[in-house]
């Protein structure tokens, strides 16, 4: 029986996830859950990533308390945010959170100087404030001390890495993220970094997903008296690893990793790097074998965790499944907003802003908790068709449905409203899609699967997936024009 551990870092929780692979089928167990609380101090949001370092100790404590030695580990994450390492080695300050106003205006200024659509035929990435060339940006405005002092920048996966082993390098899905990366040079783009009036001496060797990245060092082995188990550096971008567990035969297909964000695209050979996907704003990350993930970020279901924040604070407490309900018995296509909408990005008062969107876009708002959840999912369901026909569009494919692989795929009606408003089947599963898609990767780098294409295979046969038929075509059709018009998604 092969083992191995993932561990699967979110915006909002992680896990640490233990692995068997035996008889070509997997078998997940959590192992370890922890929240991933950002901290407010004064004015700046950042991680607490020596928390979340502690966690990962954690989570190979508890694999030793159950008598599992993995014989392989990996990490993943979100993108974009990152830590700065002094030339004493030791991390220089919390990391930023991507949420942080500290990038308020940042992108507009920058773009000013360098044009959106040189960075773009550079990097082929979407357009994000937060994206790690405008964090850096902001740091180089503020002349930050931190920037000054820095030898080297690690990416958050990067980071914990270093920390577990004493090795510095990036990992390719997460690098391709930074805006930094060029992926028709295969390295980080020199002129960017110049121009941005950065070290190139910051940006290290880029590992492909799969690579060997040290073991555990000493230190660590002796804490927590454990052996030296191998680290491998597998998709760290938490989407890569999850489009890595979509449970697929073959290419074509169209997916949805569906969380507190959402996003959508396909699998291709190469980066789609013209001007429509510029238009678009389509991003094209590194993915696992050599591919590249042609894909939008969705803001997804973060304007519904923080109305259920919002809620909570105000005393009143709701679970998902309870929400869920609320929204299936409030009027059908009362109020839609466009998720990406700028207004959504920072925490707070979500639902306040929904009713701003309304009056904004001359429709009634919602007033009470279902009418707002039943909004925030059917804008979801139906941004989901129009960012699935334009991956279409920009990739000359066709899908004849879409895999929900994440976290999200637990709310049946956003799956159902989804199946819904595409006219095309869902298949929904695996739910752990990133830590699969982590194990994955472990797994091929030791040899036990062959490729991606047989790890696609065995987790199609160990998980179970969800098939939701699209239902009321004619309904979701009006709801969906009505949509576009009022979002202004008829323009693109």
């Amino acid at each position: 029986m092969a083992t191995a551990l993932a561990y699967d870092l979110g915006a909002s929780s992680g896990r640490a996830l233990l692995g068997r692979l035996n008889d070509g089928k997997i078998e997940v167990e959590e192992l370890h859950r922890f929240p991933n609380d950002p901290v407010q101090v004064a004015d700046r949001l950042h991680w607490d990533i020596l928390r979340l370092y502690h966690e990962i100790k954690q989570g190979l404590l508890k694999a030793k308390h159950r008598g599992v030695r993995p014989q392989s580990l990996g990490i993943d994450s979100w993108a974009v945010d990152f830590g700065l390492i002094g030339a004493n080695g030791e991390l220089l300050g919390n990391p930023y959170h991507y949420r942080d106003s500290g990038t308020d205006g940042v992108m507009e200024r920058l773009l000013e100087t360098i044009p959106a659509a040189d960075i773009f035929r550079r990097t082929g990435i979407q357009f994000l404030p937060f994206n790690t060339i405008f964090q850096l940006a902001a740091l180089k405005q503020a002349d930050s001390p931190l920037l000054r002092e820095a030898r080297r920048l690690l990416m958050i996966p990067d980071l914990l890495r270093y920390f577990l082993t004493g090795e510095m390098a990036h990992e390719f899905t997460n690098a391709t993220t930074t805006q930094l990366f060029n992926p028709l040079l295969g390295r980080w783009d020199p002129e960017l970094i110049e121009r941005l009036g950065l070290q190139p001496s910051l940006f290290g060797d880029v590992l492909q997903p799969g690579s060997a990245a040290g073991t555990l060092r000493r230190s660590v082995c002796h804490e927590l008296g454990v052996e030296a188990i191998p680290v491998v550096a597998v998709a760290e971008h938490d989407t890569g690893s999850a489009v890595a567990a979509v449970p697929a035969v073959s290419r074509p297909f169209a997916y949805l990793s569906c969380g507190t964000w959402s996003l959508m695209g396909t699998e291709v050979e190469k980066p789609v790097i013209d001007d429509a996907a510029l238009k678009y704003n389509f991003t094209n990350e590194g993915g696992v074998a050599g591919t590249f993930r042609l894909l939008k970020n969705i803001m997804g279901l973060w304007i519904l965790q923080e109305c259920r924040r919002e809620w909570e604070r105000r005393g009143t407490v709701y679970s998902y499944p309870e929400l869920v309900e609320l929204a299936g018995r409030a009027p059908a296509f009362a109020c839609f907003i466009d998720p990406d909408d700028i207004l959504f990005l920072p925490p707070g008062d979500m639902s306040a802003r929904i009713r701003e969107y309304a009056f904004r876009t001359g429709q009634p708002a919602p007033e009470d908790v279902g009418a707002v959840v039943r909004c925030i999912l059917e804008s979801l369901a139906l941004k989901y068709r129009h960012v699935l026909e334009l991956t279409e569009r920009l990739s000359g494919q066709t899908f004849p449905g879409l895999h929900m692989v994440g976290g999200g795929i637990h709310n049946a009606l956003l799956c159902q409203w989804t199946a819904n408003a595409l006219g095309r089947p869902v298949w929904a599963g695996p739910a752990e899609g990133s830590g699969i898609g982590n194990l994955a990767v472990q797994w091929i780098a030791r040899g036990e699967l062959a490729d991606i294409w047989e790890a696609r295979r065995v987790i199609a046969a160990s998980f179970p997936v969800t098939v939701y038929e699209p239902e009321e075509p004619s309904a979701w059709e009006d709801a969906y024009l009505r949509f576009c018009r009022i979002t202004g998604a008829a323009e693109g």
